[in-house]
This record gives C-alpha cells, sequence and structure tokens, in this order.
C-alpha cells in the first residue's frame, strides 16, 4: 500500500496503483495546465471536503463542516520553519489567532502553522488540510 504522500503525488486514491489514469482523482487538479495555482489548491479542498462530507464518520462530516466555516480563498503568505528559513505558502484558512492550514508548494501537501509574532510559524503537523485542521 502506498503512503498518502506518494498517492497524492502520483494522482491516486484510496490505493489505486494505476499512475496511468488520474481522472477524477484529487491529483489529477495538480497537473491542469488552465488551472492557476490557486484554482488547483480549491480543487484539491473541494475534493477532500467533499469525500469528507460524503463518509459514513459522523467525526470526519463535522470536522468538513468546521473546515468550511473557516476556509478562505487561497493566498500567498510567508511562512517561517525552523532554523529561521521561510518559504512563500498558501493560507487557506482564516486564523483564528492560534492556529491557521496553509498549502507547501513545494512539497504538495498541508501544514499547521501557529500565529507568532513574526507571522505564521510551521509546527510540523502536515498531510491533508482537515487532517491538519482536525489535529488543533
Amino acid at each position: 500500500m502506498l503512503s498518502w504522500k506518494r498517492r497524492r503525488l502520483w494522482g491516486e486514491r484510496r490505493g489505486q496503483a494505476s499512475r496511468g489514469d488520474v481522472r477524477g482523482s484529487i491529483g489529477a487538479h495538480l497537473i491542469a495546465p488552465a488551472l492557476s495555482v490557486a484554482q488547483r489548491i480549491d480543487a484539491l479542498l473541494d475534493a477532500e471536503v467533499q469525500e469528507a462530507l460524503a463518509s459514513v464518520d459522523r467525526v470526519t462530516r463535522r470536522t468538513a463542516r468546521a473546515f468550511e466555516q473557516t476556509r478562505r480563498r487561497p493566498r500567498q503568505i510567508e511562512v517561517n520553519f525552523a532554523g529561521g528559513i521561510t518559504q512563500r505558502c498558501w493560507s487557506v484558512s482564516s486564523g483564528d489567532g492560534t492556529y491557521r492550514v496553509v498549502f507547501l508548494p513545494t512539497a504538495g501537501y498541508f501544514s499547521l502553522c501557529v500565529e507568532s509574532d513574526f507571522g505564521p510559524l510551521d509546527i510540523g503537523v502536515h498531510g491533508p488540510a482537515l487532517g491538519c485542521f482536525g489535529s488543533v
């Protein structure tokens, strides 16, 4: 079984190991040339939220609804990482004064950041947007 990270990069979903056919999968939005970066991120989020809302798990559905209330149009921000490194990322949720979810374009996944006096700070919680959001 492939890890979630490899499945996302290859455009696979739910353990399907077909590298050639990415139609209808979350990863297909990463390679759509007509979409801007913000539109690609929105497409990833739409697919993730839609899948969560269709889940039989009540907590997953509640997490998706709560995320939708804080979701914002993706916008570029500077994120601080350990060791004084900064990187341009995309904020996808409005900060609640403590945390926000951002997309790391070079890694291809989402991160939970803590708000600080110096801007958002990556705290090492990475993965799907709802997984990051639900970890708070």
